[in-house]
């Protein structure tokens, strides 16, 4: 998956809130940790707001 398709997955995810969306966003991140390494996941995670929306930690692995 590429960072971009990633983006726009998780900004689906971010758009509707709620626990359901928390685990496909908590998927997404997974998916680019394995592909891109925890850099870009953490880079994913403090540019969307993750942290606060999800409560996703940058630095911790999924």
């Amino acid at each position: 998956m590429t960072l971009e398709k990633a983006r726009e997955l998780l900004g689906i995810q971010v758009s509707f809130g709620g626990g359901y969306n928390r685990n496909g966003a908590r998927l997404i991140l997974a998916e680019v940790a394995k592909e891109h390494g925890q850099e870009a996941t953490d880079a994913l995670i403090r540019e969307l707001g993750l942290d606060r929306l999800f409560g996703f930690t940058p630095g911790q692995p999924l």
